[in-house]
C-alpha cells in the first residue's frame, strides 16, 4: 500500500471518528454478543425540498475488502448526489457501494459517506440497513428532521459567497510575509492555498494538508462567515505550454487524477465537520485556455497541447473536478478563464467560452456544478488602465492598431471579465454567474506608474507612455520584473464580480530562472529567464522576469520586497 493510499485511509477514520461512532449494544457486555454492524444516519440539514445526511457504518464482523450497504426508505426521498460512496437508487431502494480509496474496512472499524436528497411530506430515518447482507443496528444519532440547518449548509447557500464573510488567512503565507522587512503590512491578507500534488492534500514537505487548513479555518471562522480558497490544480500533462508548471501526472494519467487527487479532496471537503464553512475552489488554471490558443496550425501551438486536445483529459478532469467538488452543498466551483492578454482576441473569445460550457457538461458535470469564473489568477494584467480606452484614435490609427494592443478588444481585466461573463451566460453558463478577479500582483504602482497618458506623437508612443501594466507584453507571465501588489482583497467591488482575491500568493515564485532539480515535477522555461528573448506566444519579446528565481511555489524574497514596494494602492 503506497504512503498516499495509506494516508488516506487514515484521514477517512478520522471522518468516521468526527461524525461518532455508535454501538447499540456494548461488545463487551458479559453474555451479550455484539451486533454485526451498525449505522448511525444524521440528517445534517434539512430544508423545505431537500436535505444532507452523513452516514457512518461500523462493522464488527470479519475484516471487509468491499463493503456495500443498503436500505429503504417509507416517503419519496430521492438520493441526488453523493460523496465518498458510489450511490445508486432504484425506487425506494438505495445502494451505497465503497470508492477504491475506502473499500477496507476492518473488524471494528468504521467508515463515512454523506449524500444530498429531496423529499416532500415526511423525511423518516430508514428502519432497517444491511451491510453486505446483514443486518445492522441503527441510530439516528442526536440530530433529526427537526435540526435546524447548520450555518452555511444549503439552506444558506448564496449567491455571492464573499459578502458579509471574512476570508481565510493561510498561517503559513502569513509567517512568511510577516518575515520581511515592512511585510505585516500585508501579512493578515486572504491567500488562496494550492493543492499543486497528491502529497499537498495530506501535507507534503512539512507542510499544512488540506484538513490543517480547513481545522484553522474554522478556527477563524468563530462565529461568522468565512471563506477558505483552494486552487484545484494537478491535471495529466498540466500547463502544456509552460514547463514551469508542468505536473506530476503524463498526459494519460487521467485515471489517477480521479482516484487519487479529485477524489480524497473531495472526501475532505464532504466531512460534515466543514459544512459550516464557504468553500471556494478554483479549477484548473491555464488549462482549458490552452487548448484554443496553443494548437493546431497557430504560430503559438506547442505540441504538448496538440496532445492534451487530442486525448480529452483537460476536458474530462475539468469536468470531473466540477462534478465531484460541485456534489459537496458549501462549495462554491471557479473555473479559470485565462485573462485579457491571452483569451481578449475575436478568435480566442468565443471558442474558449465553448470549450468551458464542453467542460462543465463532461464527466457528468452540469453547468449548476459551476457557480464561476476566475480571471488574471496568477498574471499581472493591470485591472483597469485609466489613461487611455480601446475607442481613442492617435494620428489617425486605433489604440487596438499599437504593438501594445495589437487588435486586442480589451485593455485590461475587469473589461474582459465582465464582458466574458457576458459570452459565457451566451454559451449557455447561469446568468447569475460570478467573476474573481485575482489582484495579488497587478497593481503597477510606484515610480513607474504612469499619471496621464503617453505623447500623441504615434498611436504607440500614446499607449506605451500611459499604460500602468510594464511588461514587454502582455503574454509575459513569469516573475515580472516591476510588477506591485494590486487591489485588496474584497468582495462585490463592481457588476458581475464576486470579489477582487489574491488567488496566487504574493511572494511564490512562477517558476525557476534556471534549471534546478526537484521532486515536485515541475521544469525549467526559459520564459522565467531574463535573458530569453521571447516565442510567439510573448510576440518575440524579452521575457521581462527577475533573476534567480526559486522553482515555482516556493517563496521568492526579492519578488515579495518588490511588490510591497509597487503596490497601487500604496501600502500605507
Amino acid at each position: 500500500m503506497s504512503r498516499t493510499r495509506t494516508a488516506l485511509l487514515a484521514a477517512m477514520a478520522l471522518v468516521a471518528g468526527a461524525t461518532g461512532t455508535a454501538f447499540a449494544v456494548d461488545p463487551g457486555s458479559a453474555g451479550i454478543a455484539a451486533v454485526p454492524c451498525t449505522v448511525d444516519y444524521k440528517i445534517q440539514n434539512q430544508w423545505s425540498t431537500g436535505f444532507t445526511a452523513a452516514v457512518t457504518v461500523t462493522n464488527n464482523s470479519a475484516a471487509k475488502s468491499s463493503w456495500s450497504l443498503k436500505w429503504s426508505y417509507a416517503g419519496n426521498q430521492k438520493v441526488t448526489s453523493g460523496w465518498n460512496a458510489k450511490i445508486s437508487q432504484s425506487g425506494a431502494a438505495v445502494t451505497a457501494a465503497n470508492e477504491t480509496y475506502n473499500a477496507q474496512l476492518a473488524t471494528g472499524g468504521s467508515v463515512s459517506f454523506g449524500f444530498q436528497g429531496s423529499y416532500s411530506g415526511s423525511n423518516a430515518i430508514p428502519a432497517t440497513f444491511t451491510l453486505d447482507g446483514v443486518t445492522c443496528n441503527v441510530d439516528g444519532g442526536p440530530g433529526g428532521p427537526t435540526d435546524p440547518p447548520d450555518p452555511g449548509g444549503p439552506a444558506n447557500r448564496v449567491n455571492n459567497p464573499y459578502e458579509g464573510a471574512k476570508v481565510y488567512v493561510n498561517p503559513e503565507w502569513s509567517a512568511n510575509a510577516a518575515a520581511e522587512p515592512g511585510g505585516s503590512r500585508v501579512a493578515n491578507q486572504p491567500t488562496g492555498v494550492w493543492l499543486d500534488r497528491i502529497a499537498a492534500i495530506n501535507g507534503a514537505g512539512g507542510k499544512m494538508g488540506l484538513r490543517d487548513h480547513l481545522d484553522e479555518a474554522l478556527r477563524q471562522k468563530g462565529s461568522g462567515e468565512l471563506v477558505v480558497q483552494f486552487v484545484i490544480y494537478n491535471l495529466p500533462g498540466r500547463d502544456c505550454s509552460a514547463l514551469a508548471s508542468n505536473g506530476e501526472l503524463k498526459a494519460d494519467e487521467i485515471g489517477r487524477y480521479k482516484t487519487d487527487y479529485i477524489d480524497p479532496i473531495k472526501a475532505i471537503l464532504a466531512d460534515p465537520k466543514y459544512a459550516s464553512l464557504r468553500i471556494v475552489t478554483t479549477v484548473e488554471i491555464d488549462s482549458l485556455p490552452n487548448l484554443v490558443t496553443n494548437t493546431g496550425s497557430r504560430p503559438t501551438a506547442v505540441p504538448q497541447c496538440d496532445v492534451m486536445k487530442a486525448n480529452g483529459n483537460y476536458v474530462k478532469g475539468v469536468g470531473y473536478a466540477l462534478n465531484k467538488l460541485g456534489d459537496v452543498p458549501n462549495v462554491y466551483n471557479y473555473v479559470d478563464a485565462g485573462h485579457h492578454g491571452w483569451i481578449g482576441w475575436d478568435d480566442n473569445f468565443g471558442p474558449t467560452a465553448t470549450i468551458m460550457k464542453e467542460a462543465a457538461t463532461a464527466e457528468g458535470a452540469t453547468v449548476n456544478d459551476v457557480h464561476g469564473f476566475i480571471t488574471n489568477t496568477a498574471n499581472y494584467s493591470a485591472l483597469k488602465e485609466n489613461n487611455f480606452t480601446i475607442n481613442d484614435t492617435v494620428a489617425g490609427k486605433s489604440v487596438r492598431e499599437s504593438k501594445w494592443v495589437d487588435w486586442n478588444r480589451y485593455l485590461d481585466e475587469l473589461s474582459y471579465a465582465q464582458a466574458f461573463r457576458s459570452q459565457l451566460v451566451s454559451a449557455g453558463f447561469d446568468s447569475n454567474i460570478g467573476m474573481l478577479i485575482d489582484t495579488s500582483r497587478n497593481g503597477w504602482g510606484g515610480t513607474a506608474r504612469p499619471t496621464g497618458p503617453g505623447a500623441t506623437t504615434s498611436v504607440d508612443t500614446y499607449v506605451d507612455g500611459g499604460r500602468y501594466d510594464r511588461r514587454f507584453n502582455a503574454g509575459n507571465w513569469c516573475n515580472q520584473s516591476g510588477a506591485g501588489l494590486g487591489e485588496r482583497p474584497k468582495a462585490a467591488p463592481a457588476a458581475g464580480i464576486d470579489a477582487y482575491v489574491w488567488m496566487k500568493p504574493p511572494g511564490e515564485s512562477d517558476g525557476a530562472s534556471k534549471q534546478i532539480p526537484n521532486d515536485e515535477g515541475k521544469g525549467f522555461d526559459r520564459m522565467c529567464d531574463p535573458t530569453y528573448t521571447g516565442n510567439p506566444r510573448n510576440n518575440n519579446n524579452m521575457s521581462g522576469a527577475l533573476p534567480d528565481a526559486p522553482v515555482s511555489g516556493h517563496w521568492f524574497s526579492a519578488q515579495f520586497r518588490q511588490l510591497m514596494q509597487n503596490a497601487y494602492p500604496p501600502l500605507s
